[in-house]
């Protein structure tokens, strides 16, 4: 069964599918950059780490709203896909909650705790996030294979992981360059510069492998006259590859006016790569199994939860702009006293 044996006007799983993927890019880039400064922080030390972690003082709790809406999102709306996917990734998804929750503690503890407990606490704030990016990371290697099993399939999916903990470094690192300012900020600059290398490599091999895994998403990219419509999807990622990697030579620069650029450009990196996998996987939502339509609920329950989506998510929205707009200037030290 496939796509082109439902009505079109059956567009509320449409609707879900994009909201779901949406939520899913946000959560990415929003906390991608906080996971990522937790991965650098132990690259410092005293002052300098304590700002690092102020930087994502008031937004870090928040981020993660977005990742408990793209998964309610996928429960309520594809209740049998929620099943396939979670039942196949159980493992990876409960080492991403454990490295979370750690995160949440430790984050709270190294900064209302005894100062000598402070280094145990910066130690569980980096475990945590790199247990977080790490089970991410292998969960987006093992779903692009089609939730395959097998000694090729958990290679491809640690070497997406690794990628990925790069690409939320090279987030972390642009996210620093952005926030502060100094020796701290020039050191974040050279970070960019190795983590883009990772990013970059973890981008072709998902780039290549995706249509290799599956005749239909293939055709779908190298047909004619497809791969000229999708011509610029590549390109521009490359030029934004290169353009990042030049620009970052000539920062911060005299007056720091650029400082957000490299944030902006690797948000549009990341941007760019989830439209290909957007592309390649519709009207999937468990690749090759299971369509949205299949996977949909029914109509009627679809029309209510539309309704509290509609209400709910100008909500989110708007706090968190609310926050990102309050704390937008230069990071300082995190303090409760």
């Amino acid at each position: 069964m496939n796509g082109a044996e439902f009505p079109l006007h059956d567009w509320l799983p449409v609707v879900f599918m994009a909201l779901m993927g949406i939520s899913a890019l946000v959560y990415v880039v929003l906390d991608g950059f906080d996971l990522g400064v937790g991965l650098l922080s132990p690259l410092t030390e005293g002052d300098d780490r304590n700002l690092m972690i102020g930087s994502i003082g008031p937004f870090w709790d928040a981020n993660e709203t977005w990742l408990v809406l793209a998964v309610g999102i996928l429960l309520v709306a594809f209740p049998s896909a929620h099943g396939a996917i979670l039942g196949a990734l159980y493992l990876p998804v409960t080492l991403m909650l454990v490295g979370l929750t750690l995160r949440g503690v430790a984050f709270e503890f190294r900064a209302k705790g005894p100062a000598s407990h402070r280094v145990l606490w910066d130690r569980a704030f980096f475990y945590g996030s790199l247990m977080a990016t790490m089970s991410q990371g292998y969960m987006l290697g093992d779903y692009i294979i089609g939730l395959k099993s097998g000694t090729y399939a958990v290679l491809f999916s640690c070497m997406v992981a690794l990628c990925l903990t790069a690409a939320y470094g090279l987030m972390g690192s642009c996210w620093l360059v952005a926030k502060t300012e100094g020796e701290l900020q020039r050191q974040a600059i050279k970070w960019c510069k190795w983590l883009l290398v990772g990013t970059a490599f973890g981008m072709l091999a998902i780039s290549v492998a995706t249509p290799l895994v599956s005749p239909r998403v293939f055709e779908a990219w190298f047909s004619f006259p497809n791969i000229i419509v999708l011509a610029p999807i590549p390109i521009m990622s490359l030029a934004l590859v290169g353009g990042l990697y030049l620009l970052l030579g000539h920062l911060p620069g005299e007056t720091d006016r650029l400082r957000w650029v490299p944030f902006g450009m690797t948000v549009s990196l990341f941007i760019l790569a989830f439209t290909g996998l957007a592309y390649s996987f519709f009207p999937y939502v468990v690749p090759e199994q299971i369509t949205i339509w299949e996977a949909a609920s029914a109509r009627e329950s679809l029309v209510i939860i539309l309704v509290g989506t509609v209400i709910t998510v100008p909500m989110i929205i708007g706090y968190t702009v609310f926050a990102y707009k309050v704390f937008s200037g230069k990071a300082v030290p995190l303090t409760y006293y």
